[in-house]
């Protein structure tokens, strides 16, 4: 299991029933089983074909009931879930599958690999609260770990850019992201290929990503 798995796992709470939205191969499932940090294990994919890697590794699991593997859009055709992880999508993706289910599950856990500041404004706007949120490195990039759960919550201009738990603790990981999105705005800037508003708005970024490194 990679650091970036392994990070997601250790930040998943104990629940009755856990579900992988967008499983890959189901480690993150088996970790909780093999863990007793669930009753029962919900992996699932929108392909079969995909999903297939999931249910061989948990074969044993599934054949004892403890575990189960559905093709479903997102939460479309899953049962009533404790704690859902959504991971290794983009942030819009999230959004999506967040957005058109029907029943919105009490916990959550995300990981986008882009656009988090829209996956933050659209949680506070939908009655969630985010309770961690903070970036790790593992194998030379770096990512983002959402654990949220249902509450009202407000948060800044600087938290929805950067992170609530990141401007609160400050990490060796989180103060180098900033100092290399700085260089890659620098390179940006000095092209003088892009328009007025897109230039505005990458120096407002560099400002603030400026006060933390």
């Amino acid at each position: 299991m990679t650091k970036r798995l392994e990070t997601i796992l250790l930040n998943l709470e104990k629940c009755r029933v856990f579900a992988d939205v967008g499983c890959d191969h189901g480690y993150v499932a088996k970790g909780m089983l093999d863990a007793d940090k669930c009753e029962k294990a919900i992996v699932s994919d929108v392909s079969e074909k995909c999903l297939n890697k999931a249910k061989d590794l948990l074969k044993e699991e599934i054949s004892q009931g403890r575990a189960q593997a559905i093709v479903s859009n997102g939460l479309e055709k899953l049962p009533p879930i404790d704690l859902v992880l959504i991971a290794g999508m983009g942030g819009e993706e999230i959004i999506s599958i967040l957005s058109s289910a029907v029943i919105l599950p009490d916990k959550l856990v995300l990981q986008p690999m882009k656009n988090v500041d829209k996956v933050r404004l659209f949680l506070t706007a939908t009655g969630y609260k985010i309770n961690k949120d903070f970036c790790f490195e593992d194998g030379g990039k770096f990512y983002d770990l959402l654990v949220i759960d249902k509450g009202e919550q407000t948060l800044t201009d600087e938290q929805i850019l950067l992170g609530k738990t990141n401007l609160e603790e400050k990490s060796a990981d989180f103060l180098e992201r900033n100092r290399q999105e700085i260089k890659r705005i620098d390179k940006i800037l000095s092209t003088g290929k892009i328009d007025f508003e897109t230039q505005k708005k990458l120096q407002k970024k560099q400002e603030v990503l400026k006060k933390y490194v």
